[in-house]
């Protein structure tokens, strides 16, 4: 069985406490945004149905997508260990999707739990391609959390665990100037 460190369960916290925040969200009104499930296709199901071996049917785009307040958002969820995330971790179709998505109007954006620190991090779209675009021209493939900006690392709030909501205000404020 598989573990909370296994490769494949990378992210389950923070994911956990996302459905938390999403489920407080929509019970508020405020937000309606759902998991979106990485397609399979079984290969072997054993005597009691259960799925013994499958395979992804196709690259999933992003974790979740949904409306907050009118605006159609997208996000992935993702986690580092230590003090600088790796941008190996945001695979390009995930990165064309997101741009694809804000040039329609949406709000695209990661979630990173630096969970070393117990902190996670709300970052626009426009950050991460700022840092994508310099990968791509040869520098770091990588993100310090120094670089990041404090004003996007997010602040737990009763029966909200990942208050999301704060750091797309902050985001639609900023392209709206």
């Amino acid at each position: 069985m598989a573990t909370w460190s296994s490769r494949g369960l990378r992210g389950s916290r923070l994911e956990e406490l996302i459905n938390i925040t999403n489920e407080q969200y929509r019970r508020l009104k405020l937000a309606l945004v759902q998991k979106i499930p990485t397609p399979i296709k079984p290969v072997e199901i054993d005597d009691e149905r259960h799925i013994t071996l499958a395979y992804f049917e196709q690259r999933s785009t992003v974790d979740y997508i949904g409306a907050v307040q009118g605006y159609p958002v997208c996000f992935d969820a993702k986690e580092c260990a230590g003090d600088t995330f790796a941008l190996s971790n945001v695979h390009e179709h995930q990165f064309t999707f997101m741009k694809d998505f804000e040039a329609q109007g949406g709000v695209a954006f990661l979630l990173i739990s630096f969970t070393a620190r117990d902190q996670i991090y709300y970052m626009r779209f426009s950050e991460l391609e700022r840092f994508y675009n310099r990968a791509e021209e040869g520098s770091v493939k990588h993100i310090k959390i120094e670089e990041t900006d404090p004003d996007y690392f997010l602040v737990p709030q009763p029966g909200v665990p990942v208050h999301y909501l704060e750091g797309i205000n902050r985001d639609i404020a900023e392209k709206e100037r």
